[in-house]
C-alpha cells in the first residue's frame, strides 16, 4: 500500500538556526500516527514544515504521492491536510455554526462528507451551543469546535497538533473517544500528545523524535512491551 504521508530525511530550522536534523515519517491511509518526543524536540517543528509554514532545507515531503515541500500553506491544505493547531485558534467572535460553516469543502470528494448535522452528533455540546461566539466557549468546547472544522474540510488527513493539552480529564476521554471512533471509520490521523496510554489505545504507529531526529518507529505492541523507550525519550 502507497503511503499517504510521506517525509524522509527532513531537515529545516528557524533563520540560521537548524532544528530538525533528519525526521523520517510515513502513515498509510486510515492509519493513526503518533508522534512523540519531549518539549523542544522537532514535533511542532515537522508539522510547521509539513504545512509549508517552513522550508524544508533538505529530505522532502510527500502527500499523496506528489512532493509537496516548497508549495504554498493554502495549496497543501487544498490538498486535503486539516491542522487542529495547538492554542485551538478559533474565530473568537463568530458563532459556533459560524466557524464550522467557513471551513466547508469536500476535499478528499467523498460521497458522505462531513456536514453540521454529523459534527453536532460527534460532539452533541456543540449543537448546544451552535449560537454561542468563540470566546463564550470553554477550553473544552473550544477544541471540540477545532476538531469540528477541521473535518469539516474533509480531510485526507488529519493532524492534531498537543490534542487535549489543558483540558479536563472528562474532555480529554471524550476526545479520545472521538478519535478513536474517526479511525474506526477510516480517517487518517497524525497527534501529538503526551498521553502515552490513550496513543497506545488509538495509534497504529509512533515515531519518536529526539534533538531533531527521528530515532524509533514502531507500532503500538512494539511500543508496549518497551517501556524503557518512555523513560528514555519522553521522561516517564
Amino acid at each position: 500500500m502507497s503511503a499517504l504521508l510521506s517525509i524522509e530525511r527532513l531537515e529545516t530550522g528557524y533563520g540560521l538556526s537548524q532544528a530538525l536534523f533528519g525526521v523520517d515519517l510515513e502513515i498509510l491511509p486510515g492509519q493513526a500516527a503518533a508522534l512523540l518526543g519531549r518539549n523542544g524536540m522537532g514535533k511542532t517543528t515537522t508539522l510547521r514544515a509539513l504545512f509549508g509554514q517552513l522550508p524544508a532545507w533538505t529530505g522532502e515531503i510527500r502527500f499523496l504521492g506528489e512532493r509537496i515541500d516548497g508549495r504554498p500553506t493554502e495549496r497543501i491544505a487544498q490538498m486535503g491536510l486539516a491542522l487542529v493547531p495547538e492554542g485551538r485558534q478559533i474565530f473568537p467572535n463568530l458563532s459556533v455554526t459560524e466557524n464550522l460553516s467557513a471551513f466547508r469543502a469536500n476535499r478528499c470528494g467523498t460521497a458522505e462528507p462531513w456536514t453540521l448535522d454529523r459534527i453536532h452528533e460527534l460532539f452533541p455540546a456543540l449543537q448546544a451551543r451552535a449560537r454561542n461566539l468563540g470566546h463564550q466557549l470553554s477550553g473544552g468546547e473550544q477544541q471540540m469546535l477545532a476538531v469540528g472544522r477541521a473535518l469539516m474540510t474533509n480531510p485526507h488527513l488529519l493532524v492534531l497538533d498537543e490534542a487535549t493539552e489543558g483540558l479536563s480529564p472528562l474532555i480529554r476521554r471524550e476526545l479520545w473517544n472521538v478519535l478513536a471512533r474517526l479511525k474506526a471509520a477510516g480517517q487518517a490521523i497524525l497527534v501529538i500528545d503526551k498521553y502515552l496510554d490513550e496513543l497506545l489505545r488509538v495509534a497504529d504507529r509512533h515515531t519518536f523524535i529526539e534533538k531533531g531526529r527521528s530515532v524509533w518507529t514502531g507500532d503500538s505492541t512494539a511500543l508496549r512491551d518497551q517501556p524503557e523507550l518512555w523513560h528514555r525519550y519522553l521522561g516517564i
